[in-house]
């Protein structure tokens, strides 16, 4: 009853989030499923473990790129171009991982993923405001 309840909030949490609140938290969703494997590197089902964190912030990427690369994408033409440029870098660490992993590069995945988070959570200053 008690874990339904927990599943019932999330649900509406998420429908009352902004698409930039729901983008930070499954961007902080992803880097805490990374640093606790980075934080259990000796566990017996690491490399399981790993390979679901990386799968998932795969594909959460790759919804980034497809959103980024949509004609209709509000974003500056350069900021799209800076974050696209971001996504190869973390699709290579990502495969070279996935390939060898070793416990200190899932860092850079994890404060990316954390930065951009904080980022989109960040209000943004509107132009008529002092800064």
């Amino acid at each position: 009853m008690q874990k339904s309840a927990a599943n019932a909030y999330k649900t509406v949490s998420k429908a009352s989030m902004s698409p930039r609140q729901l983008e930070a938290a499954v961007l902080n969703r992803a880097a805490a499923m990374l640093k606790a494997i980075q934080d259990n590197w000796d566990a017996p089902d690491r490399e399981e473990k790993l390979d679901e964190a990386l799968r998932y912030n795969q594909k959460l990427w790759t919804i980034f790129q497809a959103d980024l690369t949509d004609e209709e994408c509000p974003l500056p033409k350069k900021l799209r171009e800076d974050i696209l440029s971001l996504s190869l870098f973390i699709d290579r660490r990502t495969f070279d991982l996935m390939a060898s992993p070793e416990r200190e590069k899932v860092t850079v995945l994890i404060n990316i993923n954390q930065n951009i988070a904080a980022g989109l959570n960040s209000v943004p200053v509107r132009e008529s405001e002092p800064a």
